[in-house]
């Protein structure tokens, strides 16, 4: 499904998984059942002019996942608010995973995903096909100087 921006630029929706990797730290080190790991399925749009990653509160609370102090936010229509953000957010898409910090929004019902996320998993916006595509399939590239 394509939906179109206030600025007119494509977005991409997809799925992905996301769980608490304070509790994958704990089963992976025989703490806690693996079947215990609090993890989610969700819809979330992905947005390229956007940096991070932003959840519904909802999924934050069913992950439990640690939160930090405040921070600024200000919306596409320049209101300006100060949200939760938390921590130990693990996101797998297409194959690729990593940790983030993630926003927490009370009234949204799909997550939003950055060009931060997509920079770490190295993944590019295929506007034509509207998809995600990892730029090099045999895994990530990292540039460094």
């Amino acid at each position: 499904m394509r939906t179109i921006g206030a600025n007119g630029v494509g977005r991409i929706s997809v799925e992905f998984e996301v769980a608490n990797y304070d509790d994958l730290i704990l089963a992976r080190d025989g703490h806690l059942p693996p079947d215990k790991v609090r993890r989610q399925r969700i819809a979330g749009v992905v947005d390229s002019e956007r940096a991070k990653l932003v959840l519904p509160q909802g999924v934050v609370r069913q992950l439990g996942l640690r939160l930090r102090n405040k921070i600024k936010v200000r919306y596409a229509d320049g209101r300006k608010a100060k949200r939760h953000e938390a921590q130990g957010v693990y996101v797998e898409l297409l194959g690729r995973h990593d940790t983030f910090s993630a926003i927490v929004e009370p009234k949204r019902e799909t997550a939003l995903i950055g060009f931060m996320v997509l920079e770490a998993l190295d993944l590019l916006v295929d506007c034509q096909q509207q998809r995600l595509v990892p730029r090099d399939p045999s895994g990530p590239i990292y540039e460094i100087e």
